[in-house]
């Protein structure tokens, strides 16, 4: 959808459009209520400052519609065919290797354990071994590191599903 359409559409149809990027109201409002944008980059500027103010009810309201990394998200929505492409896109660096795979599904165990939530990071453009290795990093962080890297992450994600609903 070009901006231009964007910034014309109803109220409603614009929080519809924008809520799977991050499931967060006042941020989805505060977007929606920004129009008219003059050109995609700010509409994503903007989505960015407003990100910067989340706080962890807010977080952990949107990774209640994140699957686990590595398993195939569930059902037909657009949060999910957001998931399905950003999964699909992670860079294969050979043949699917089963122990990389197993040691992610135990990470994310373990993860959960921890920090009692899913395992959050941008997987579009990482390799499965990227991934893995920043899951054992930050399986080592402190709680309040660990919640900010959950943050920029839910950012990065929430900018790139933005721009590829604007684009």
């Amino acid at each position: 959808m070009r901006i231009e359409e964007f910034n014309g559409l109803p109220a409603d149809a614009a929080r519809d459009l924008l809520r799977p990027a991050a499931d967060v109201g006042w941020w989805v409002d505060a977007l929606v209520a920004g129009r008219p944008y003059d050109d995609r980059g700010a509409l994503l500027a903007r989505a960015e400052r407003e990100a910067a103010r989340w706080s962890p009810a807010d977080v952990d309201a949107a990774l209640a519609h994140h699957p686990r990394i590595g398993e195939r998200p569930a059902g037909d929505g657009a949060e999910a065919a957001h998931s399905r492409r950003e999964q699909a896109a992670i860079v294969e660096t050979g043949p699917r290797d089963p122990g990389l795979e197993e040691a992610i599904a135990a990470g994310n165990a373990a993860y959960e354990t921890r920090f009692d939530r899913v395992f959050l990071i941008r997987a579009a453009g990482r390799s499965r071994k990227e991934i893995l290795d920043e899951l054992v990093r930050r399986l080592d962080l402190d709680p309040a590191t660990e919640a900010a890297e959950v943050t920029g992450q839910l950012t990065q994600i929430a900018l790139l599903r933005l721009d590829g609903i604007l684009s």
